[in-house]
């Protein structure tokens, strides 16, 4: 029996949500993800409303995937685990055919895409995580770090300390390996 996790309360404020979701694309536990082919791919644009109907190349799927990867170890690294790689090169090559602009509209501006399809996804996720860092939204939006689980998940906890995607689940079954490791140690 595979894992609930708690959509309500892991769920990430505005364009944060749709960074977290594509994270979860790739259900560790589940053994599932659902950029395996560029069919997925398309499947997740569309329900995400960024696809313009065109199947992605299967160039466009592996930056799609370095890019998730990428933006993995950066949520990881929000949650104090140090990958040990170098997620920025990972994630900017990703990014390459991925472009946006500012568009002024009245007395304000905004960046937004200036791609469709794949590289407008990724761009707007991009601009989403520019966003958040800028606003100290960043380091709430974490990647859980047991190995079986690595779901992305938002800490809406007041000192921003939560660890775990479900505290009943992954948390538990890391303090009874820690316990037993101390007990036989």
């Amino acid at each position: 029996m595979g894992l609930e996790h708690d959509i309500e309360t892991s769920s990430a404020p505005g364009d944060l949500e749709t960074v977290r979701s594509f994270v979860n694309t790739l259900d560790v536990e589940e053994e599932t993800d659902e950029l395996d082919s560029t069919a997925g791919l398309a499947g997740w644009l569309a329900e995400t409303g960024f696809g313009d109907g065109a199947e992605p190349t299967g160039q466009e799927l592996a930056r799609a995937v370095d890019f998730r990867e990428g933006l993995r170890s950066l949520l990881l690294a929000n949650n104090g685990v140090d990958t040990g790689d170098d997620s920025a090169d990972r994630l900017n090559a990703a990014l390459d055919g991925a472009s946006s602009e500012v568009r002024f509209q009245g007395s304000s501006a905004e960046i937004v895409p200036t791609c469709g399809n794949v590289d407008g996804a990724l761009a707007t996720m991009s601009l989403a995580v520019h966003g958040a860092m800028q606003s100290g939204e960043w380091a709430r939006l974490k990647v859980c770090p047991a190995d079986d689980c690595h779901w992305a998940f938002y800490d809406r906890s007041r000192n921003h300390s939560r660890t775990w995607c479900q505290m009943g689940d992954c948390g538990n079954r890391a303090k009874v390996r820690a316990f037993r490791a101390r007990k036989t140690g």
